[in-house]
């Protein structure tokens, strides 16, 4: 038992060590994974290092602390940079257990040397600071650990309140293979025309979206665009819950539908894509399906579009 007593804090590295990789497979949601979590990173490892170096007294409790959480945030990102020039990469699960399999062996070497030392250190509870020639050196070693202790302090909550990501919303069309490529941009009167039109939401919270298709033959003279003709083309909804970036993943689409279809008109179009969050600029009413509404107040559409004021896409399209 006294032996045990001797290595009480080791021991503890161990059992909390192992119990963090409970909580997460467990209980991922739990607060319990960040009070452990934290000091398992920024204080364990090098504890348990530290303490396999200076198993005697060569180090009071204090400097013992500082030095473990310096030693801990050097060594961690090494643990990182040499995982990521392996096949398991940086992901939880391997920082994880590497973390967990360092800190157990230098603990067990650490109770090892202990118990074999001469004058084992044995941490207690109650720390003493001495007067005399070292009260300055006490001092500026008190001043490192509560720096430290307030540095913790702050990543905690930085942790705890995580900064919400970037919003934006995925737009995008592809060709009938669903590929980036082969896109109908040459058709004859009333031939099919198919590709993909896609949409992700990663705006963190769900959204109404609304898709409109314009065929629109414009010029750009004098630094302003001219509308010739601009022609109704169709309109649909559709309503997304949020989705995470997850940059650890391959991409997968959200949302997507095969979109077919064909122009009666013959000339030279540019086929706008634009979208709309909760709903649609005014005029809301739906116009009507190949009417020319150049001139019209649904001019502003395209123009804001061309802007970048309207998320939009666009396609030539050369009808013969």
């Amino acid at each position: 038992m006294q032996k045990l007593m001797k290595v009480w804090d080791l021991l503890t590295i161990i059992l909390l060590s192992v119990l963090l990789a409970l909580i997460i497979w467990l209980f991922p949601e739990s607060i319990l994974r960040k009070v452990v979590g934290l000091p398992f990173i920024l204080f364990f490892p090098g504890y348990s290092f530290v303490s396999f170096l200076f198993p005697e007294k060569e180090l009071d409790s204090i400097e013992r602390i500082a030095l473990s959480f310096g030693m801990s945030v050097a060594m961690v990102p090494l643990v990182g940079l040499a995982l990521n020039y392996t096949s398991f990469g940086i992901a939880l699960t391997p920082i994880l257990l590497s973390l967990i399999s360092f800190n157990i062996i230098f603990s067990l070497l650490s109770i090892y040397r202990r118990i074999n030392s001469r004058e084992p250190f044995v941490p207690k509870v109650e720390i003493k600071f001495e007067l005399g020639e070292k009260r300055l050196n006490r001092v500026l070693t008190v001043v490192l650990v509560v720096s430290i202790v307030v540095s913790v302090a702050v990543l905690g909550y930085v942790v705890a309140t995580p900064k919400q990501g970037e919003k934006f919303t995925e737009f995008y069309i592809l060709g009938e293979k669903g590929k980036a490529s082969d896109y109908p941009t040459h058709l004859k009167v009333g031939q099919k025309g198919k590709l993909i039109i896609g949409i992700a939401n990663h705006e963190h919270r769900t959204v109404n979206y609304t898709v409109e298709i314009w065929l629109v033959n414009a010029a750009y003279e004098n630094n302003k665009t001219i509308i010739n003709e601009m022609y109704f083309f169709d309109r649909f909804n559709v309503t997304l819950e949020h989705m995470p970036v997850d940059v650890g993943e391959n991409w997968t689409p959200q949302w997507e539908i095969p979109y077919t279809f064909s122009i009666d008109k013959p000339g030279r179009y540019k086929m706008w894509f634009l979208l709309f969050k909760d709903g649609i600029l005014p005029p809301s009413s739906e116009p009507e399906k190949m009417r020319d509404y150049a001139g019209t107040d649904y001019e502003n559409r395209i123009k804001d579009a061309i802007q970048g004021e309207i998320q939009s896409l666009n396609l030539n399209v050369v009808v013969e």
